[in-house]
C-alpha cells in the first residue's frame, strides 16, 4: 500500500510484563517478508516452514530461524508480544512492532511465504511417548541454529521456480520465475535483556514472460529489537529498520504509463517504555518513519522524479489498560502524530503534510495456549496543511486473534484499518480495511498444510470503492532438519471500481536450506 504519514492502531498487545521480563530472546512469529508499498503486495503471512521472524510494523518484514524445543516455548511465552504494542494508522509500517502472527496485512497468495512453517506454533502437537513417531517431528526442531558469542543465528535459503498468469482488461499474460529468499535471525542468549535482530531478502531471475505485478520485484528488509528489562514491572524497547520494495502497479498512487514501478526505501525506528502499576498497565511509545521514492521509467522513455512523495512521519501514542484478570485486560489508546513532506508542495502545488489523531478502545485477552490476542474499536482523523484537502474522518477495527482448537491446529485472524495519502491532485487520501485468515493444520509429523485468506477495501470518498480479494494454499513436508520441501498455489482478484479488474494465479515449488 502506496500510503504515507502517520498514525495508529492496533496489533497484539503485549503480555504482562513479569512474564515478559522472564524470556530471553526473540519471540518467533510469523511475519511478512516484505513490507508493503502497494495493496497487493503487501507484507504476507507467512506459512509453514522454518523461517518466520518478528516484523515492523507497517512495512512489515520476516523470517527467522528454526525453534528448538526450548525456543518455542520462549515463543508461547512471548507470542503476542509488540514492543510498540500498535500497527500503523497512516499507510504501511509507521511503527515497530512484532504483531500477533502477522495476521494483519498479509498477502494471502504470496509464494514467499505461503511455504514458510510455522514452528512457534500455539499449541504443537505432542511427540509419541514410544520416541516412535516422535523422531520424526523432533527431526523437524532439532536444527538449533549457529552460536556466535552470546549470539544464536538461524538462518534459511528457500530457492523455488515460480509461474504466474495474469488476465486484466481481456489480455492475459504469464510470467516464469526462479526465486531465492535469504532468511536470518540472529538472537541474544543473555540472562537479562534480549536483541533480536531479522533479515530477508528475496531476489528473482524471469525465465520467461514479464512481470505484471511487484510480486516478483525484488525487496528485503532488516529489522532490530532491542528489549531493556529495567526491572520486574518495567520493560523497554528500542527498535530499528529498514526496508526495501518496489510500488504495487494496483495502488491507487501507482503511475499508469510508467515502465517500471518505483523503489521505496523505509527507515524506521521508535522507543516504548511499559510498566505495570497493579492492576494498570501503561504504555508509552513513540515511533518515526522516512519514506523515500525513487525515479519512475515511463513509456516516451523519460524518467519522472518522485521526490514530492519523500517524507518523514512521527506519532507519540499511550495506552492505560485494566487487568480484570490475568487473561482480560481492557484498554484505552490515545495517539498522536505529524507528517512532514521533504517538499512543501507536491508536482500539483498541494501541501500534503499532515496532523493525525486517533483514539481507541478494547480488549486484550490471553487465555494461555488455546486463545489470545486483542480487538479495538476507534475513530481516527488525518487534517492536511492545505485547506484544498478533505479532512479524512474514519472508524478504525484493529485486532490480531490466536486461536488453537486442538494440538496441531493454528487459526489466526486479522483487522487492520489505514489511512493512505493520495498522489491526485485535489484528493487527499481514502480510508483502507483490511480482514485476514489463516489456518495451518499438522496433517503428518513431517507434513503441514495451511490455507490464508484475505480482503481489502478501500473506501474513497471521491469515487467507487475498490476491492482485493487474495487466498492461498501451501504445503511443507519436513524432509529432515535442515531441508524442506515446498507447494503452494495462490490467487489474487482486484475490483479496481471504474478501472479494468485483475485476476493472477501463482504457483510454484521449492526446496528449503535452514539451519
Amino acid at each position: 500500500m502506496a500510503g504515507a504519514g502517520i498514525a495508529m492502531t492496533c496489533s497484539a498487545g503485549a503480555q504482562s510484563l513479569t512474564n515478559r521480563s522472564t524470556t530471553s530472546g526473540a519471540a518467533s512469529t510469523l511475519a511478512s517478508p516484505t513490507g508493503s508499498t502497494a495493496t497487493t503486495a503487501g507484507t504476507t503471512s507467512g506459512i509453514l516452514s522454518s523461517s518466520t521472524a518478528p516484523s515492523a510494523t507497517g512495512l512489515a518484514t520476516n523470517t527467522s530461524g528454526t525453534d528448538t524445543t526450548a525456543a518455542s516455548q520462549t515463543n508461547t511465552t512471548n507470542y503476542i508480544q509488540n514492543p510498540i504494542g500498535s500497527t500503523t494508522l497512516r499507510g504501511n509500517n509507521l511503527l515497530q512492532s512484532t504483531p500477533l502472527r502477522r495476521a494483519d496485512d498479509t498477502d494471502a497468495d504470496d509464494l514467499n511465504q505461503l511455504t514458510q512453517s510455522t514452528d512457534e506454533s500455539l499449541n504443537p502437537a505432542e511427540p509419541a511417548i514410544d520416541g516412535g513417531d516422535g523422531a520424526a517431528a523432533a527431526r523437524s526442531t532439532d536444527a538449533t541454529g549457529v552460536r556466535l558469542g552470546s549470539f544464536i543465528l538461524r538462518p534459511s535459503v528457500n530457492q523455488s521456480v515460480n509461474t504466474e498468469r495474469t488476465k486484466s482488461a481481456g489480455t492475459s499474460s504469464s510470467h516464469s520465475y526462479l526465486a531465492t529468499t535469504v532468511n536470518g535471525t540472529l538472537s541474544s542468549d543473555w540472562g537479562r535483556h534480549a536483541l533480536t535482530i531479522t533479515g530477508e531478502g528475496t531476489f528473482d531471475r524471469t525465465l520467461s514472460g514479464e512481470s505484471s505485478s511487484s510480486s516478483s520485484q525484488p525487496n528485503g528488509r532488516l529489522d532490530a529489537d532491542l528489549r531493556l528489562d529495567l526491572s520486574n514491572s518495567t520493560v523497554a524497547h528500542i527498535t530499528g529498520g529498514y526496508a526495501y520494495q518496489k510500488e504495487d502497479a494496483n495502488s491507487p498512487n501507482a503511475t499508469s504509463d510508467a515502465t517500471n514501478q518505483a523503489s521505496v526505501n523505509r527507515f524506521t525506528g521508535g522507543a516504548s517504555v511499559e510498566r505495570d502499576f497493579g492492576v494498570l498497565r501503561g504504555t508509552a511509545a513513540i515511533a518515526a518513519n522516512r519514506a523515500v521514492y525513487g525515479d519512475i521509467g515511463l513509456a516516451d522513455g523519460s524518467r519522472l522524479s518522485l521526490a514530492d512523495r519523500d517524507r518523514t512521519a512521527v506519532e507519540g501514542r499511550v495506552r492505560l489498560g485494566y487487568e480484570l484478570s490475568q487473561a482480560i485486560i481492557p484498554f484505552v489508546e490515545l495517539a498522536a502524530g505529524r507528517s512532514f513532506y521533504d517538499q512543501e508542495f507536491d508536482n500539483s502545488g498541494y501541501a500534503r503534510s499532515s496532523y493525525s489523531y486517533a483514539a481507541r478502545t478494547g480488549v486484550q485477552f490471553d487465555f494461555s495456549e488455546k486463545l489470545r490476542g486483542e480487538l479495538g474499536l476507534g475513530y481516527a482523523t488525518v487534517d492536511y496543511d492545505d485547506s484544498r484537502l478533505q479532512t479524512i474522518n474514519a472508524f478504525t477495527i484493529d485486532g490480531n486473534i490466536a486461536w488453537s482448537p486442538r494440538r496441531g491446529t493454528n487459526v489466526d485472524l486479522g483487522l487492520k484499518t489505514s489511512v493512505q495519502d493520495s498522489t491526485t491532485a485535489g484528493l487527499s487520501g481514502w480510508t483502507e480495511y483490511q480482514l485476514t485468515a489463516g489456518l495451518s493444520h499438522q496433517l503428518l509429523n513431517d507434513l503441514t498444510a495451511r490455507v490464508t485468506g484475505s480482503t481489502t477495501l478501500r473506501d474513497f470518498s471521491y469515487q467507487s470503492d475498490e476491492t482485493s480479494w487474495q487466498a492461498g494454499f501451501g504445503l511443507v513436508w519436513n524432509i529432515n532438519r535442515y531441508f524442506d520441501a515446498t507447494a503452494n498455489i495462490g490467487y489474487e482478484y482486484n475490483d479496481n471500481g471504474s478501472a479494468a479488474s485483475s485476476n493472477v494465479w501463482r504457483a510454484g515449488v521449492g526446496l528449503t536450506l535452514r539451519r
